[in-house]
């Protein structure tokens, strides 16, 4: 009651208690886990609030809020000629993420476009410094190139660059004909290699056959003997063998020893 009767005689205080309210419940503000607030003070910096619940004076602050989390922006496709005078278009993918709000808000205007601009600049420099070889088959080497000469230059804005990724590399058609036949060259060179390779096996594996047989040379007998069988398979193929004498004389032999043998049967019966 004597609050109440308080504020009736002095309307004056109750708007000034009143203003205080307004001013505190608005002054109130949340940032998440990932975001930051920049607060200014009547133009300077004051400092850097969140997250959670804190206070933003009305007229004599105010705020801007960043997002600290991974932001992925993607680099338009960018035409660049190679080391080798190669004309070639490739777009790529950057992530990246504020690490200072103070300088990401104090240093540059547009942190995100600033960082894509960059992005761009340093993709066509580094492409002019490698061979279309290179930057086909080295491109994670590439990738970390332009990840490091992007990083130090948005170092002072506050930004850490995390990735960058090239995300497509479109070649003229004529470069793509061409490459297709230095591919199947090397193919049909590497193919004339395995070849001449088996050859010279086969060659080795004769050749040490050879001794073998030069050691013994009835082996050669039976390895011709082997080779009529093989022919005398096929049933169309008529086969003319050229006996050694050797052969005939010792089947002669045979026979002559094959007659006595019957004759002397005979006498004992």
């Amino acid at each position: 009651m004597f609050l109440t009767d308080f504020l009736v005689q002095h309307p004056l205080f109750s708007l000034v208690i009143l203003a205080v309210l307004i001013a505190v419940i608005r002054s109130i503000r949340i940032s998440n886990q990932y975001e930051r607030a920049v607060v200014f003070r009547l133009g300077k910096f004051g400092r850097t609030a969140g997250p959670g619940l804190y206070l933003i004076w009305p007229i004599i602050e105010w705020q801007t809020k960043l997002d600290l989390r991974t932001v992925t922006r993607a680099v338009e496709q960018q035409e660049a000629i190679t080391r080798d005078n190669v004309p070639i278009q490739v777009n790529a993918v950057i992530w990246f993420r504020i690490v200072d709000p103070e300088r990401a808000v104090m240093e540059v205007k547009d942190v995100s476009n600033a960082v894509v601009q960059v992005s761009l600049t340093t993709l066509r420099t580094v492409l002019g410094q490698h061979t279309l070889d290179e930057i086909l088959k080295a491109q994670d080497t590439i990738s970390d190139l332009m990840k490091k000469s992007i990083d130090s230059i948005t170092e002072p804005w506050g930004v850490q660059v995390e990735r960058v990724q090239m995300k497509n590399v479109e070649i003229p058609p004529t470069m793509q004909r061409a490459m297709a036949q230095e591919a199947e060259a090397l193919r049909e060179k590497r193919a004339r290699l395995i070849k001449a390779e088996a050859e010279l096996d086969a060659a080795e594996q004769l050749r040490q056959a050879a001794e073998v047989i030069m050691q013994n040379p009835a082996g050669l007998e039976l390895r011709r003997m082997q080779m009529i069988t093989e022919v005398g398979a096929e049933q169309n193929t008529m086969t003319i063998v050229m006996m050694p004498s050797e052969f005939v004389s010792m089947a002669r032999g045979i026979g002559a020893l094959a007659e006595k043998h019957s004759a002397a049967k005979d006498d004992r019966s």
